[in-house]
């Protein structure tokens, strides 16, 4: 079973603590992942611009005939 995601509350309260318990024990904060989401967004941009671009491509050539 997939697992469950956490609230936005209880994802801040985790942070919460763990910043607390690297306070007492002197260990550095642990590297944060990079989010993946906005670099998806860009790929299908890029691919949305360029298909838009070829279908003016086509239409231009279109025309010309």
């Amino acid at each position: 079973m997939a697992a469950k995601k956490k609230s936005k509350l209880a994802q801040r309260a985790s942070e919460l603590e763990e910043a607390v318990t690297r306070l007492f024990t002197g260990v550095a904060p642990a590297k944060k992942k990079k989010r993946r989401k906005a670099k998806k967004a860009k790929v299908v941009k890029k691919a949305v611009k360029a298909v838009k671009k070829a279908v003016k491509k086509a239409k231009r050539k279109a025309k010309k005939k």
